[in-house]
């Protein structure tokens, strides 16, 4: 068996389902539930014998050792996290707590099961911490794409958490000998995916006659990187990737913002066009940038290319497009989460920028 933290977020539900659909064997899905996790995204492998689910905090050392003792897990594959930034600047404490103290409360718990092992199995078990390009900083555009030697520099809340949680990994593997990997993605598009974040909301909006906000003037560039295959990466790191080794995990496909708004709009178009036959284009509307709005993430992905064979299916058009199908037959999937809770938030973070 194989735990996963924050399996009925974004990534962690993408990868669960993934899982079961290719691997016979059990995955337990370790998830404290909070605003972004959602059981209902893995509705289709509730009841399936190989997957079963705790609600968990990381952060809750004692019952992580409970779950360990009771299923033995060979692997924990650690997507938990808090992950927006824009929710880091309006409170920063939830991620300190979840992202750094969780994380080493878990490293804690996993150790001390670690070392009860025998030998053999001490010897195959695993500890994978899945984290973000964010840790790096901001990219000028002439500087090189990350790699996984590029010094930290975070610049968020957000970002500053999950370096502090890669350092404590490292820090377990090199001071105590824990098996780790550690992944670092650049922005994750797809199914699933909380509609905070820009691809989602921007769909949601279109769809919804509202407003498509754009921070500043649009020029911020990311690299996009289609669920699925960042999910499959994973799985490859896990299986072959070297001990105390990061691979980065890219999609080779920086875009602009502005860019990727205006792909939406005119996929939509074609797709589900609007009652009045206008574009969705005449929705977006540009509002004042978040503080410390990082300019360019970039992942140079050679290293797990070259060392394990892995490069993503999808280029960006290909990708969005099946997200962009996905959202339009599952809208009932998007109405059960999109709240009053959630539409408080949009209020609270993009109302001021208006």
């Amino acid at each position: 068996m194989i735990f996963v933290t924050g399996g009925a977020g974004f990534i962690g539900a993408n990868f669960i389902l993934n899982w079961v659909k290719n691997k016979n064997e059990p995955v337990l899905n370790i998830d404290k539930l909070t605003y972004a996790g959602n059981l209902e995204s893995l509705k289709s492998v509730q009841g399936h014998p190989n997957y079963q689910f705790a609600k968990v905090d990381i952060g809750d050392q004692k019952e992580i050792s409970h779950l360990f003792a009771q299923y033995k897990p060979r692997a924990i594959l650690n997507f938990a996290a808090e992950s927006h930034v824009d929710r880091s600047i309006h409170g920063p404490g939830e991620f300190i707590q979840t992202n750094i103290v969780g994380t080493f409360n878990l490293l804690q718990a996993t150790r001390e099961y670690w070392s009860s092992l025998p030998e053999k199995e001490k010897k195959d078990f695993r500890f994978l911490h899945v984290s973000t390009d964010e840790v790096f900083g901001s990219l000028e555009m002439h500087d090189e794409a990350f790699k996984e030697t590029t010094s930290y520099a975070p610049n968020s809340p957000y970002s500053a958490s999950k370096a502090a949680s890669d350092h404590l990994v490292r820090a377990y593997h090199h001071t105590y000998g824990l098996p780790v990997l550690t992944t670092n993605c650049s922005n994750n598009y797809g199914p699933y995916q909380f509609p905070e974040k820009l691809i989602p909301l921007v769909i949601h909006n279109a769809l919804s006659g509202k407003n498509l906000p754009i921070y500043g003037d649009g020029s911020n560039i990311r690299d996009w990187l289609y669920v699925v295959d960042h999910c499959e990466a994973i799985q490859l790191v896990l299986e072959k990737g070297r001990l105390g080794e990061t691979y980065n995990v890219g999609g080779w496909n920086e875009k602009k913002n502005i860019e990727v708004v205006d792909t939406i709009c005119k996929t939509l178009d074609r797709l589900k066009s609007r009652a009045d036959g206008k574009s969705y284009l005449e929705q977006k509307v540009f509002v004042a940038d978040r503080p410390g709005h990082d300019k360019r993430y970039a992942i140079d992905a050679t290293k797990i290319e070259k060392e394990l064979g892995w490069k993503p299916k999808e280029n960006f058009e290909s990708g969005l497009e099946k997200t962009i199908q996905w959202y339009l037959q599952n809208e009932d999937w998007v109405q059960g989460i999109v709240s009053g809770h959630y539409r408080e938030w949009v209020d609270k973070n993009y109302g001021v920028r208006k």
